[in-house]
Protein backbone atom coordinates (compact mmCIF):
# COMPACT_ATOMS: atom_id res chain seq x y z
CA UNK A 1 0.00 0.00 0.00
CA UNK A 2 1.64 3.19 -1.21
CA UNK A 3 0.64 6.45 0.66
CA UNK A 4 0.37 9.48 -2.27
CA UNK A 5 2.54 11.66 -1.25
CA UNK A 6 3.60 13.55 -4.30
CA UNK A 7 0.14 15.45 -3.26
CA UNK A 8 1.07 15.99 0.55
CA UNK A 9 4.69 17.30 -1.40
CA UNK A 10 3.19 19.66 -3.76
CA UNK A 11 1.01 20.89 -0.61
CA UNK A 12 3.92 21.58 1.39
CA UNK A 13 6.05 23.34 -1.68
CA UNK A 14 3.00 25.75 -2.06
CA UNK A 15 2.83 26.65 1.54
CA UNK A 16 6.85 27.12 1.93
CA UNK A 17 6.18 29.60 -1.19
CA UNK A 18 3.37 31.58 0.69
CA UNK A 19 5.52 31.94 3.60
CA UNK A 20 8.53 32.85 1.84
CA UNK A 21 6.25 35.75 -0.22
CA UNK A 22 4.91 37.52 2.81
CA UNK A 23 6.25 40.96 3.63
CA UNK A 24 7.29 41.49 7.81
CA UNK A 25 8.09 44.46 9.17
CA UNK A 26 10.71 44.07 11.90
CA UNK A 27 11.14 48.29 12.94
CA UNK A 28 9.71 50.61 11.29
CA UNK A 29 8.84 54.38 13.45
CA UNK A 30 6.74 55.67 9.42
CA UNK A 31 3.10 56.87 9.80
CA UNK A 32 0.73 54.01 8.45
CA UNK A 33 0.35 55.37 5.01
CA UNK A 34 4.17 55.73 4.31
CA UNK A 35 4.67 52.34 5.89
CA UNK A 36 1.96 50.56 3.71
CA UNK A 37 3.47 52.61 0.16
CA UNK A 38 7.17 52.11 1.46
CA UNK A 39 6.44 47.83 2.08
CA UNK A 40 4.28 47.71 -1.54
CA UNK A 41 7.51 49.50 -3.05
CA UNK A 42 10.06 47.30 -1.67
CA UNK A 43 8.17 43.84 -2.73
CA UNK A 44 7.33 45.08 -6.11
CA UNK A 45 11.34 46.35 -6.82
CA UNK A 46 12.17 42.75 -5.23
CA UNK A 47 10.31 40.68 -7.27
CA UNK A 48 11.17 42.86 -9.91
CA UNK A 49 14.89 42.32 -10.00
CA UNK A 50 14.87 39.20 -7.81
CA UNK A 51 18.47 38.15 -9.27
CA UNK A 52 19.89 41.35 -8.33
CA UNK A 53 19.69 43.13 -5.32
CA UNK A 54 21.78 46.26 -6.46
CA UNK A 55 18.96 46.97 -8.90
CA UNK A 56 16.25 46.54 -6.35
CA UNK A 57 17.70 49.05 -3.66
CA UNK A 58 18.46 51.75 -6.82
CA UNK A 59 14.97 51.51 -7.71
CA UNK A 60 13.31 51.95 -4.05
CA UNK A 61 15.79 54.81 -3.52
CA UNK A 62 14.79 56.74 -6.42
CA UNK A 63 10.77 55.97 -6.25
CA UNK A 64 11.37 57.06 -2.44
CA UNK A 65 13.38 59.96 -3.26
CA UNK A 66 10.43 61.37 -6.12
CA UNK A 67 7.70 60.46 -3.28
CA UNK A 68 8.54 61.69 -0.40
CA UNK A 69 11.56 64.23 -1.13
CA UNK A 70 15.27 63.68 -1.76
CA UNK A 71 18.30 61.48 0.81
CA UNK A 72 16.85 58.42 1.38
CA UNK A 73 19.28 55.39 1.24
CA UNK A 74 18.07 51.60 0.21
CA UNK A 75 19.70 48.27 1.51
CA UNK A 76 18.70 44.82 0.35
CA UNK A 77 20.38 42.10 0.65
CA UNK A 78 21.23 39.01 2.88
CA UNK A 79 23.03 38.88 6.39
CA UNK A 80 23.85 42.41 7.25
CA UNK A 81 24.28 44.34 10.19
CA UNK A 82 22.93 47.49 10.12
CA UNK A 83 23.85 50.89 12.49
CA UNK A 84 22.16 54.26 11.36
CA UNK A 85 21.31 57.58 12.36
CA UNK A 86 18.04 58.76 10.59
CA UNK A 87 15.12 61.48 10.65
CA UNK A 88 12.50 60.72 13.11
CA UNK A 89 9.99 58.94 11.81
CA UNK A 90 12.02 58.05 8.20
CA UNK A 91 13.03 54.23 8.56
CA UNK A 92 11.62 50.66 7.74
CA UNK A 93 13.21 47.26 8.35
CA UNK A 94 11.81 44.75 6.78
CA UNK A 95 12.45 40.74 5.17
CA UNK A 96 10.78 39.62 2.19
CA UNK A 97 10.92 36.13 0.45
CA UNK A 98 12.18 34.23 3.40
CA UNK A 99 16.02 35.44 4.41
CA UNK A 100 15.57 38.69 2.08
CA UNK A 101 16.19 42.11 3.93
CA UNK A 102 15.47 45.35 3.25
CA UNK A 103 16.43 48.76 4.96
CA UNK A 104 15.33 52.72 4.02
CA UNK A 105 15.87 55.53 5.53
CA UNK A 106 15.97 59.10 4.97
CA UNK A 107 19.04 61.04 6.45
CA UNK A 108 19.40 64.61 4.98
Amino acid sequence: MEEPTEGKKEEKETDIRRLQTYPLIRHSDMNDEMRTEAMELCVTACEKFASNNENAAKMIKESMDKKFGSSWHAVVGEGYGFEITHEVKNILYMFFGGNLAITIWKCS
